[in-house]
């Protein structure tokens, strides 16, 4: 059997062609649509030399275009990149050229920056550019351009495979970006989870999706973000319909919700939960539904959970765990960092053996069976990361975690990220956590910064509400007093009008370094 997502995804299609698969900014594409639409934009590639195996990169905000771009290279077995759209010269010069790519399709609001680094990538060579907006570097066509010529068919498409790569950039929060590499088959399953529900064999797909009742799913991260690929996939795997949000804000969510009848939503953390609150607190409304929020790539904080549930009674909160690199590996209900894991997933020690549930001993979050593959053009990082022990091939996740007595896991933080003060092990997610129950705080990002005696100190970057007091020094310790030992307390604080994060809402643990060092005086670590 070979499970390949452009072959599930016209399956669907041909089963379900006048379902709605997906709106945007006004627009809704049913699935005969949206197929037509990325089969004549996988022609153009085609006839513009894009072969199989190619990279091309998605350098878009949300829009109908970025799936139909995914969707068409899949069709030609060629491979999506996914560019953060935050990214300047430097960062697009890095990323263009680390992914290889030979093609790119960008918003036009970006189009000075494609145009500086366009020189130094000469590999590029084929663009097609999305929007009104002026700039057309490198030769670069219009997209609806491109789409015009084409016929909608699916003549000379490939054969495809189990095989099939698609490559998710990740990282950037506390160093540059890497290519995760997965085959077609491992994501679905091992990111995707099969689909809503598991498929037992591939010509499942469509019949399954024309028997159920569709699914409206709020994909509110950007695409660039894995979180909201899966999520779109997922949606598709489902018959259902994918809802996207070109700039995210609160009152653009809450109106998403009401209009398409969303049932389900995707967010990452407090940051894309905060939004939806305040428009909540502004213009109290029922949001009927609305069923679950998921969050993945961040954790939600209780006071974030608790707010949401308080305008939202009867709304389903859920942390998805997992990375890029290992797929979905578990959920939580609760903000108590605690989850329970799938089958594939475990806790292994410094020697690669599974943590003893309720020893106490700190482990690495591991994963086997449908995995990534690896890092694009990094062999060396690759064998860092993904381990063969007796036979089995695990992913290390970079997450450190205890064990339970009762066999769930205990969420600590990223190793990558953690303090190290005076030998003790400090994990700035718990910090950030328990500075996030202050009411007077909106928003905290903790890093540590070098000191003369500890090694690293404890720092935090933090966001105030705009109408709250400022807590002194002594009221934020005696605050923090039951919640964190006190080690752990932050020893230097620094605040700012807004927290830099990702465009997905996750931290940016550089930029907070960076900044906290830079407030206490220090040299750059």
């Amino acid at each position: 059997m070979e499970f390949n997502l452009a072959d599930l995804f016209e399956d669907i299609a041909d089963a379900i062609p006048d379902r709605d698969a997906l709106y945007t900014e006004g627009r809704t594409l049913t699935y005969r649509q949206l197929d037509q639409r990325a089969n004549r934009l996988a022609h153009h590639f085609t006839a513009a030399g894009v072969r199989a195996g190619d990279h091309v990169g998605c350098h878009m905000t949300n829009g109908a275009e970025y799936l139909e771009t995914m969707i068409a290279l899949l069709k030609i077995r060629a491979v999506p990149i996914n560019v953060n759209f935050r990214y300047v010269r430097d960062e697009l010069r890095y990323l263009y050229d680390n992914a290889d790519l030979v093609g790119l399709v960008y918003d036009t609001e970006f189009a000075d920056r494609v145009a500086a680094v366009l020189p130094d990538v000469p590999r590029l060579r084929h663009l097609l550019a999305v929007g009104s907006g002026d700039g057309l570097p490198g030769g670069a066509l219009r997209y609806e351009d491109a789409l015009r010529t084409q016929p909608d068919d699916r003549a000379g498409f490939p054969e495809r495979s189990a095989d099939d790569l698609m490559i998710i950039y990740t990282g950037g929060t506390t160093g540059m970006p890497k290519g995760v590499v997965w085959r077609h088959e491992d994501l679905l399953f091992g990111g995707m989870s099969g689909g809503s529900e598991p498929l037992a064999k591939p010509e499942d797909a469509g019949p399954r999706a024309a028997a159920t009742a569709p699914l409206v799913m709020f994909a509110a991260p950007p695409l660039m973000h894995g979180t909201a690929v899966l999520a779109a996939f997922i949606a598709f795997l489902a018959g259902g319909k994918v809802c996207l949000i070109r700039k995210y804000s609160g009152e653009g969510a809450v109106r998403i919700i009401q209009e398409q009848g969303c049932q389900t939503m995707m967010i990452v953390g407090d940051a894309m939960a905060m939004p939806i609150i305040e428009a909540l607190d502004a213009a109290p409304q029922a949001l009927p539904s609305l069923q679950i929020i998921a969050s993945a790539g961040a954790l939600l904080t209780q006071p974030v959970r608790d707010r949401l549930q308080a305008h939202l009674p009867n709304l389903f909160i859920v942390d998805s765990f997992g990375s890029t690199e290992t797929g979905h590996s578990g959920a939580g209900v609760t903000s108590g960092r605690h989850f329970t894991v799938n089958d594939s997933t475990t806790v292994l020690d410094d020697t690669f053996k599974p943590v003893a549930p309720g020893s106490g001993v700190v482990g690495q979050v591991a994963r086997r069976g449908h995995i990534a593959q690896g890092y694009y053009g990094d062999p060396d990082k690759t064998a860092r990361t993904f381990v063969e022990v007796d036979g089995v091939r695990w992913v290390l996740s970079g997450d450190l975690a205890t064990v339970d007595a009762d066999g769930s896991v205990h969420f600590l933080g990223r190793s990558s990220i953690c303090i190290n003060s005076g030998g003790e092990k400090i994990y700035p997610e718990e910090v950030e956590a328990a500075l996030k129950t202050h009411p007077a705080i909106t928003d905290a990002v903790v890093a540590g910064i070098p000191d003369a005696r500890w090694g690293q100190k404890v720092a935090a970057v933090l966001q105030f509400h705009p109408t709250a007091a400022a807590p002194s020094p002594q009221d934020l310790e005696t605050h923090l007093a039951p919640l964190v030992a006190r080690y752990k307390l932050p020893r230097f604080t620094h605040v700012v009008p807004r927290i830099q994060r990702s465009p997905s809402g996750k931290p940016d643990y550089r930029w907070a370094t960076e900044t906290l060092t830079q407030a206490a005086g220090l040299d750059q670590p």
